[in-house]
């Protein structure tokens, strides 16, 4: 499994990349390149995400949070004690206007593996959701099923998605304001069919530090102008909310994200998750013991 040591002292990315900025820039370029480089390297650790001879499809939808997690994904695998292969997926969607030439440009140009997938979920969305209703929930099936059923045609072994730690806080805050529930994005997840392992490997990574490096990279970012124009999405006004903790109140963020990974469910109210009903038993047989210790010679 990865050591994110073993790249920490790595050089930085090919003078090109960095030749506009003074030498305080790059030393910060340097310093957010390892930081990205050792979270995600701590979340494949922590959550077991790659292991020797997988191949990991990465979701690139031309966005700064999957261009971020292939060229992190690429960097870490030029290093990792394990071998493991890398294909980028783009999902077409048939959107009026999508450019068409930019991802294959630019996955030819870095020289990786790619495919592209052509399905048309644009017009069956706009067909399926009533006028005024928001776009997100349809397209997000449609395009999962599509990419999940891809990464079983070319054998992926892993579905690697660009969430990250502000995209998983969100969700979590979604689902307790409007779905009544305690749920989140998980940095790893089995499939409900059991067919796919998808994995985030972005999970500790802030939305921040993905935003200046892809700035920096100079990716050439394709805006979503299916969903990205809709007004009052609930996840934008959840993102909003949470920006402006953040101002307010510096590190809750970071201390919101510790609590995702801390639960502890007898302090919560599931039943399903906790044996409330059986704590007089508990109660007895820790009263027994106590006895039986305190009888002892």
């Amino acid at each position: 499994m990865f050591d994110p040591r073993d790249s920490a002292s790595r050089p930085a990315e090919p003078a090109t990349l960095t030749e506009g900025l003074d030498a305080r820039g790059k030393r910060e370029f340097n310093r957010l390149q390892k930081r990205l480089r050792r979270q995600v390297g701590n979340a494949i650790i922590d959550y077991g995400m790659i292991h020797e001879g997988d191949r990991v499809m990465v979701c690139l939808s031309g966005g700064k949070d999957s261009y971020t997690l292939l060229e992190i994904l690429r960097n870490l695998q030029r290093n990792a004690p394990v071998n493991f292969s890398l294909v980028a997926v783009n999902l077409d969607q048939k959107q009026p206007g999508f450019p068409e030439h930019v991802l294959p440009d630019y996955l030819t140009g870095i020289g990786v593996d790619y495919r592209i997938l052509e399905r048309d979920t644009y017009s069956v969305v706009k067909e399926k959701t009533p006028e005024g209703k928001t776009t997100c929930a349809l397209c997000s099936r449609l395009r999962r099923g599509s990419l999940y059923g891809f990464a079983e045609e070319i054998g992926a072994t892993k579905v690697a998605l660009g969430h990250h730690r502000e995209d998983i806080l969100e969700t979590l805050f979604l689902n307790m304001f409007f779905g009544g529930s305690l749920k989140a994005m998980p940095p790893k997840l089995l499939s409900d069919d059991g067919r796919n392992m998808v994995i985030r490997p972005l999970a500790y990574c802030r939305e921040a530090d993905i935003a200046e490096f892809a700035r920096l990279m100079e990716f050439p970012i394709i805006p979503c102008n299916l969903c990205g124009s809709q007004p009052n999405l609930q996840r934008q006004v959840v993102k909003e909310m949470l920006a402006e903790w953040e101002k307010t109140h510096p590190g809750r963020l970071e201390s919101m994200f510790k609590a995702v990974t801390n639960v502890a469910p007898s302090q919560l109210a599931d039943r399903a998750l906790f044996d409330f009903t059986g704590l007089e038993e508990k109660q007895d047989r820790m009263q027994a013991d106590r006895i039986d210790l305190h009888n002892e010679p």
